[in-house]
């Protein structure tokens, strides 16, 4: 009689070929041999699988940085005046209210302000309508606001004339109030620029509310820096709960920032600048995203990427801009003031609470330095005429002064020798799912020694991807196995792009997707979820024998960090349409298999499959108790399926340096 392990493997396999159209004559039969003895182990680096971060899809702006209020400094479109104040609109009409933009701001590095006119009264020929007139702003398509949670509205205010102001949170056509706050004229003195700061609580939710801002009193003013965040973040550090949780669920070791070619701009005047990002917020000019045609207003800086790393538990990987961009660039003759800028920084992260940049952090909140470690010298950049030029230059100031930090190059070191110094090369894959699935060897092969690759960003892209297909997680599932068993030539890998706001789907596929107050994970994050435990993990040698070429397969022990027991991980991608009947021999476990505590877990669908806001699990891992666990397994492996079987051990028994 089958077990029960079986019974539910076979089930899956019915169900696969219901979908796939297969066939059970048409088995195949593969052997999969592992030696687990604590010789023949090796250890996968410890930071093998992290984050890459972008500013793209409005992944951070209007996502991941939890701040409501879009365009909140009215500095949308740069500081020429009038200006675009898109998309704040104007409550009232033209016989109301005036609103125009100048550069009367308190701020030096934002000088442009909202200037709102009110022409109507509380009395007199002109009276106001109904409810006043003023401004109302809309978020990143909507804000979500909840009952009974609390928001913080910051905005700086200026008017020589008494006028009360009333601000709320309201639905979309502002006639339900989730929040009201009144800023009253005679408590509060605006004649010259002053800043208020007000507490509201939500007596509703709405998921696309908006923040609006009144009067009923004739006169002008000045607004600018308005803000509305909610106080419920994560740790309280300004980032959405919901989607750092689902980021911290992959247990990522590094967090790779702030981009991709976001880091180096289409124009140099537009790439990011970190100086730019720090310090006060009110304070921090924002600039284009030119790559990625969007506004950002810096909120989510230098600082705060350092903060989430560490909130994560993760290092923090810092892609600097080399004097690159993608239409123009710096001659290397004139690159030193670009070197300073990036030893200003590091300081800022790494430097004392008495050193110039490192006492700007500490003023900032955090006083103990960052564990920068990682810097990337540009992205992308190496076929560009400056580029290895301005590298060295990078290189041998940053060496100079912290020698302990890793310094990756653009250049591709997988093919052949660099010919120039560098503890990691920058390697990207973007192909097909066939090339994806085939690129799982493209490391097999290359010369052990010399400096170890760091796969920062891959993704299936092309036909049969959509928003993020089934198949698009298969191919990469192989991928990545390929990678673990090349870890000791590759240090580090991570897909991209990370999120997308369903709303600015600049790029398709994505891990993370959400809008303003859901979110969900697309297959291939799910897929990386079977790989959160590889980092640090020891990685075992295997003999597979088989006819396909559609299989790939890994082996580790790894120590569960939730309740410390050991456990032996054998992953299988079946990236064909074939069943396949696997038998599985491990040896070196002899006596330490537990079955009770033992699981399988199998990510399989159509391959055109996608989950969505409707269907936000159609595709995930289900998980089965393996009650047949051993170190002789046989074993049904489904067609287009990414297997994981999780062997308890008995505890204290695996020796391993």
């Amino acid at each position: 009689m089958a077990s029960r392990g079986m019974l539910c493997a076979l089930f899956l396999v019915w169900v696969s070929c219901r979908s796939f159209a297969c066939s059970l004559e048409a088995n195949l039969t593969a052997a999969l041999t592992i030696d687990a003895s604590s010789a023949k182990g090796r250890r996968i680096p410890e930071h093998m699988f992290g984050i890459s971060f972008e500013e793209i899809n409005h992944a951070g702006t209007g996502g991941l940085w939890a701040e409501l209020v879009s365009n909140r400094g009215f500095e949308d479109g740069g500081p020429n005046t009038p200006s675009n104040i898109y998309p704040w609109s104007i409550i009232g009409n033209d016989s109301y209210i005036i609103v125009s933009t100048d550069r009367t701001s308190c701020f030096t590095r934002n000088k442009v302000a909202l200037r709102m006119e009110v022409l109507c009264d509380d009395d007199g020929p002109n009276f106001c309508p109904a409810g006043g007139v003023g401004i109302y702003n809309p978020g990143y398509w909507g804000m979500n606001i909840e009952r009974g949670k609390s928001y913080k509205i910051v905005l700086h205010v200026r008017s020589s004339e008494l006028m009360d102001l009333y601000l709320s949170l309201t639905s979309s056509d502002g006639l339900e109030n989730l929040a009201i706050a009144t800023i009253e004229s005679d408590a509060l003195d605006m004649s010259e620029w002053t800043k208020v700061e007000l507490l509201v609580k939500s007596s509703g939710t709405i998921t696309n509310a908006r923040f609006q801002l009144v009067t009923n009193k004739k006169g002008v003013i000045w607004l600018d820096q308005v803000s509305v965040m909610p106080v419920d973040t994560y740790k309280e550090h300004g980032f959405r709960n919901e989607l750092v949780y689902m980021l911290a669920d992959l247990k990522p070791r590094f967090l790779r920032f702030p981009g991709g070619s976001y880091a180096e701009g289409q124009w140099l005047m537009n790439a990011f600048r970190w100086r730019e990002t720090i310090g006060p917020w009110e304070e921090r000019s924002g600039h284009f995203n030119d790559v990625w045609k969007y506004w950002v207003d810096n909120g989510l800086g230098f600082y705060e990427y350092l903060q989430l790393a560490e909130d994560l538990g993760a290092l923090p990987l810092w892609v600097i801009n080399a004097g690159i961009s993608h239409n123009d660039q710096v001659n290397p003759r004139s690159i030193l003031p670009f070197v300073k800028d990036t030893l200003d920084a590091i300081e800022f992260a790494r430097g004392d609470n008495q050193s110039t940049w490192g006492s700007v952090r500490a003023a900032m909140g955090h006083p103990d330095p960052f564990q920068l470690n990682y810097i990337a010298i540009g992205n992308q950049d190496c076929s560009m005429r400056n580029y290895k030029g301005n590298y060295l230059k990078f290189y041998d100031a940053i060496k100079g002064a912290y020698p302990d930090i890793k310094i990756i190059t653009n250049c591709d070191g997988s093919s052949g020798t660099l010919d120039h110094p560098a503890d990691l090369y920058d390697y990207h894959a973007y192909s097909s799912a066939d090339d994806m699935f085939s690129m799982a060897h493209r490391f097999d092969n290359k010369r052990r020694g010399g400096p170890k690759a760091f796969v920062s960003e891959y993704a299936v892209t092309g036909n049969g991807v959509g928003k993020g297909s089934f198949l698009a997680a298969l191919a990469q599932a192989g991928f990545l196995i390929g990678l673990e068993n090349d870890s000791d030539v590759v240090e580090m890998a991570s897909n991209a792009p990370l999120f997308v706001n369903d709303n600015d789907r600049s790029w398709n596929p994505d891990a993370i997707v959400f809008d303003s107050w859901r979110q969900y994970g697309t297959p291939s994050y799910w897929m990386q979820q079977l790989f959160k435990e590889s980092s640090g993990a020891i990685i075992h040698p295997f003999k597979l024998q088989s006819t396909s070429t559609k299989l790939m397969a890994s082996a580790i022990t790894w120590k569960s960090s939730e309740n410390g027991n050991d456990y032996f991980r054998i992953k299988i991608v079946n990236y064909g349409s074939d069943l396949v009947n696997l038998k599985i021999s491990v040896a070196g476990l002899q006596n330490l298999v537990r079955p009770l505590g033992s699981t399988y877990t199998v990510l399989t669908s159509e391959l055109s499959d996608e989950n969505s806001f409707s269907e936000p699990e159609k595709v995930v891992p289900t998980v089965f108790m393996l009650p047949n666990a051993g170190t002789v397994m046989n074993v049904v492996i489904s067609p287009y399926s990414i297997n994981a079987f999780d062997l308890l051990l008995a505890p204290n028994k695996l020796q391993y340096m």
